[in-house]
This record gives structure tokens, sequence and C-alpha cells, in this order.
């Protein structure tokens, strides 16, 4: 009988092939007391050299590939490597704990990944792999134990491992490795994201595939159910290699939407754009043909580093981007921070309920030069594209007037100061809160833009914690109540000639999709690697007919109504 292994979906597809079980050496270790100071400080610095040779070596394949995207990610983990703070807090315990080099790198790094994995937020908290990636990889150079070289790999396989770290993923080559599964992990993690660009289906988060899955053993990844099947039966071996055809046709099917426009069949056009973290998103973004940057969290600018980044840092990061999309829109979210995202070295108050504390404008709108600084950095950049400005978790017309009035200023500054700032970018907010939705008529009149994030509107209209799993039932996001809030944003705006956006996951759900669309929905911003699947979608359908169907969920009272309504639609 088939074993049935379930995970997360960090990349959707299917693949079929033999285990390649990716083992790493015994990095254990004896914590010492040490005499010489000058003997371990050596052993780190030359320790340190390798691990930066090594990865050098990874960014020249990747950009001998044409990966250079993803040679980018690469460039935090030699930031890391020559970090002065990291080194002397390394160097610090080495001469006044007297401890071996291999105990101090292991218990500062530890340091590091703690308070990454302690945050709610999901992608900051898989950033703790960028620096486990580095701590393996200066202990095995210490140890002299050398990591597995997964480019050598030249049979057909499916990786399988306890954690697969960035640089171990950037090593695959996709003519041979078809897949990964791993015990741990998320879909935000670098590996996940690399995974989706490369186009290969990877399950993670199983908790014991490396345990359960053996050398001989034949599998099945099935990236839409978060499925592996181990030893399938022969009936179904034969039918997920008819359904692995049909992808291929899919997928080559799907690469003719990639400079189409999206327009449904009646000639409405749906603007699909690309959520993005930082610049290193850039080519999924442009290969997957995004009408736009939706949503740029900023951030992450800030995260991996024990400060702010500067104005200057930023400008360069929002002109990348900017310079990137050309003329098309980028959307930039200002500092979202607080609630389930901290930083070390933010003074961010310890709160009963963060999420309905000081968090995002809330929190910049009290640091105010944090804040300044941020502006100055986009008003600069506004040059080198088309520049569109949002605000998150307003919830009052003076957070939005006291937000643009600093805006105001800085751009007062600028032109002072003799610096060029465009004159045509566009100022919005996040619409997160009932409140917003409540005055959406008088706040259309004075935003240039609406971008609704339904993840924090769904929450904060059920009022339940979405990461609390004992209220997890009320997180509702096809909810005819959601629905209806977003369409009484999408008429109000549109009254004022304004444009909306949705730019949460529900923006990549087919399902909602119909009912959006529906409602006259300008933009959805998503993953770039769902693009063309949506555009696919959405380029079949008649506004017409979805405008019947979202009458028909507007008449329902329950969550699972709306949800078999839409499917019926689907499968007709």
């Amino acid at each position: 009988m088939t074993n049935i292994l379930t995970g997360i979906s960090a990349s959707k597809g299917i693949a079929i092939a033999r285990p390649y079980l990716l083992k790493d050496p015994d990095l254990s270790y004896e914590a010492v007391e040490i005499d010489n100071v000058s003997s371990e400080s050596a052993k780190l610095k030359s320790a340190l050299e390798q691990a930066k040779i090594e990865i050098l070596v990874i960014q020249d394949n990747l950009k001998q590939s044409g990966a250079n995207e993803e040679a980018e990610i690469f460039a935090a983990h030699l930031m890391l490597l020559e970090d002065p703070e990291l080194i002397s807090a390394i160097e610090a315990k080495i001469s006044e704990e007297k401890v071996n080099v291999e105990a101090a790198v292991d218990e500062v790094m530890q340091s590091y990944i703690i308070m990454f994995e302690s945050m709610d937020d999901e992608y900051l908290k898989e950033r703790a792999a960028d620096i486990k990636d580095i701590r393996k990889r200066v202990l095995s150079h210490l140890l002299n134990k050398p990591l597995p070289d997964l480019s050598l790999i030249d049979d057909e396989v499916i990786i399988i491992a306890e954690d697969l770290t960035p640089s171990a993923t950037a090593q695959l080559d996709v003519r041979y490795v078809k897949g990964f599964i791993t015990d741990v992990g998320g879909r935000t993690s670098h590996s996940a994201i690399m995974a989706r660009t490369m186009g290969i289906p990877a399950i993670v988060g199983t908790s014991n595939a490396s345990q359960v899955i053996e050398a001989d053993d034949m599998l099945i990844i099935d990236g839409s159910k978060a499925e592996v099947l181990i030893n399938p039966e022969t009936n179904v071996l034969k039918n997920y290699q008819s359904m692995l055809e049909e992808e291929l046709r899919s997928k080559e099917f799907l690469l003719k939407y990639v400079d189409v426009p999206t327009k449904t069949t009646d000639h409405v056009n749906v603007n699909l754009s690309a959520n993005i973290g930082s610049p290193l998103d850039l080519e999924a973004v442009v290969k997957n043909g995004a009408e736009g940057i939706g949503l740029y969290r900023t951030e992450f600018l800030y995260m991996g580093s024990k400060q702010a980044p500067t104005e200057d840092e930023q400008y360069e990061a929002y002109k990348k981007v900017l310079e990137t999309m050309g003329n098309r829109p980028v959307t930039v979210r200002t500092l979202d921070i607080g609630g389930d995202k901290e930083l070390s070295y933010l003074d961010l108050p310890k709160e009963m309920n963060p999420f309905l504390g000081l968090r995002a404008v809330r929190y910049t709108l009290q640091e105010t030069e944090l804040f300044r600084i941020q502006l100055r950095a986009l008003l600069r950049a506004s040059v080198h594209g088309h520049l569109k400005i949002m605000f998150p978790m307003i919830s009052t017309f003076e957070e939005f007037h006291s937000a643009k009035q600093l805006l105001l200023e800085e751009k007062s500054n600028l032109k002072d100061e003799g610096i060029q700032v465009s004159d045509d970018i566009e100022i919005g907010i996040m619409v997160e809160t009932p409140s917003v939705i409540m005055m959406a008529d008088q706040f259309a009149k004075e935003v240039d833009f609406f971008s609704i994030g339904t993840n924090d509107l769904t929450q904060y209209t059920f009022a339940c914690d979405r990461m609390n799993e004992n209220v997890s039932y009320l997180y509702q996001s096809h909810h005819p109540a959601i629905f209806k809030m977003i369409e009484k944003v999408i008429q109000a705006a549109h009254r004022e000639g304004k444009q909306v956006s949705v730019c949460g996951e529900l923006a990549s759900d087919t399902t909602a999709q119909i009912v959006l669309v529906g409602m006259g929905i300008d933009t959805l911003s998503m993953n770039a690697s769902s693009i063309l699947e949506s555009r696919a979608f959405i380029n079949g359908q008649s506004k017409s007919d979805l405008e019947k169907v979202v009458e028909k969920v507007k008449e329902c009272t329950m969550e699972n109504e709306v949800i078999e309504l839409l499917n019926k639609h689907i499968d007709k």
C-alpha cells in the first residue's frame, strides 16, 4: 500500500524519482576551556575566509548560469561572514569566557537563530535559515568535515533532507534534481522561493521525511496536495506519470501568457502585479510577466542587521526595483513592523495584544526620525520609475494626514537641497481595519489609491488572531462579510475615479478571483509564480458572468456556502 506523507507545499507541481538522501556530516564538538586565545582567533579567521571563498564560488556559478537574482541571495551570507558585530561577539566569547572557537561560533550564531525563529511572521522566521547555513559552513571548516556537494548529482532524483539551506539549494541542477522534501521549513524560506523560481516542486515541514524515506524507494511529490507518495502502487504511478506529462504541456501553454494583457472575454482589464520582499525577487517578477509591483514589503530591508538601513542603502534598493520595472507601477509599503514582526534594535514595547498595539504606521508616527529616513529614500528613488507609496495599518484620518504631512515635508526639504523628486508619486493606504471600510467614501476623496490587505482585514473583522490555533476556525477569508467589505471599498474608490488592489493571500486564490474580478477589482497582487496561472484563468472568464456569481455570493450567510458556490462555477 502507498505510504503518504503530508507537509507544506513550498512549490507546486509533480515530481517522480528515486530519493537522494542528503546527510550532513557530524558537526558535534566538545566545548573546552582554552589557554591560547590568539590560536582560536586564527582558526576563526581561517574558517570565515574559507566559507567566503565557497560562497563566492556558488555565487559565480549561479551568475554564469544566468541566475543573477538567486546569486544575490548570497550577498547576505557574505555580509554575515564580514559582519564586525558578529565577529566581535565570537571573539569576545573566546577571549572573555575562554571557550574554544567551535563553541563560540555555535553559541553566538544560535542566539541569532533563536531571535529570528521566535518571530511569528513566517518570512522573518525563515530568515533564520540563512544564519543556520552560515553556522553549518563555518563549523564544517573548523571541524574539517566537508559539506556534501550537490552540484555533482547526475541522475534524476528528489532530494530528501532534514532541512535544505539556501547554499545547498543553489547547487541544484534542475536537469537532474526534480524536487525536494524536507522535515522542516516554510513557504517563505529562501530555499522555497528558489524552488519556485527554478520551477521544481517542493514539500517542506513533513517532520519526518528524512527518517522514513529509504534510498531504494520510489517517490512522487504532489505539490498541489502537499503530499509525498512513497512506493506508489502501479496504477497510481501511471496516473501520476500521465499527470506529469499534462503538467509539462500546461507549463508550456502558460508561457504564451507572459507578454499578454490580463483581460476577460468581454474585454475588461485586470492588472496582475507581484508581491516582493526585496530586489532579489525581481527575476521571477519579470519572468512571469507581472504588470507591476503591487506590494513591496520594505520591512525586510530592516532585518538581518544590528541597525536600521541607512537612507542611501534604502535608496539603492528602491532604485533597483523601480529601474527594473520601468514604466510599470511599483507600490511600496512603508515600514510595517510590530505585531508579529520584531527587530532587536527597535525599541518596541512588550504588549498583551501586539496585533492591536504599536505597529506599522502607529510606530513610525512615533519614531518620526526612522520614518523620515525611509520617506527621503523613497522620494529620492521616485525619479527612477513609477512610484506609489502606501501607509499600512491606517485606522483614522488623523494617521493618514500625519503620515502624508511628513512625506510632503521631506519632499520640500529635498527640493530645497537641490535633489530631484518626482511630482507624479501616488499616495495611498492599506485597507486592513473595519474603521477604514466604514469611512471608505471619505477616504476615497483624499487618497490616490486603496490596497486591501485581506490577511489582516480578515483577522480584525472576526476579532481572531490568525496565529492562534484555538480560534483559527474564525479566520474565514471567503466569508460573505469579507467580500461585502471589499465591494464597499471598490465602489467608494470608483466613484472618485480611484483604483483598488488586493494584495493579501486572497489575490492568488482562483475561487476568490471570481468574486474580486466580478466586483471590479483593478489590481490583484500575488506571488510572481501565481501570475501566469491567474492570467490564464481570468482571460477565460466573462466579467458579466462573474457579476452574476457575485450577487449569489452576497446572498450567502456562511463561508462554506460561498466556497461551494465558487467551486461549482469553476467546475461547470
